[in-house]
């Protein structure tokens, strides 16, 4: 299997494992991919017993410093897409 797999060569791999057409599973990705973006979008989790855990987690506002100007400047709170992964997976990786 390849180093680096982008969506085109994850899409392969699937398509070869699995023995559906290319379009197919291109069509089963964008599916999954969308499925987890709309509950993560909508605050929810997704728990892939044995890959890991997809959630969104909070950054609460904070000061900040200007690189180029060493200006103080403040960063407001935000929501960003996280992941951790399972111990399964980590064991995996060791």
């Amino acid at each position: 299997m390849a180093k680096d797999l982008n969506k085109k060569a994850f899409v392969e791999v699937v398509a070869e494992k699995t023995g559906l057409t290319k379009k197919a599973a291109g069509e089963y990705l964008e599916v999954v991919l969308a499925t987890v973006s709309e509950t993560l979008k909508d605050g929810g989790k997704v728990d892939l017993s044995g890959f890991g855990k997809f959630e969104v987690k909070e950054r609460s506002a904070r000061t900040g410093i200007n690189p180029s100007t060493k200006e103080k400047i403040e960063i407001p709170a935000t929501r960003v897409p996280g992941f951790k992964a399972s111990k399964t997976l980590k064991d995996l990786v060791k």
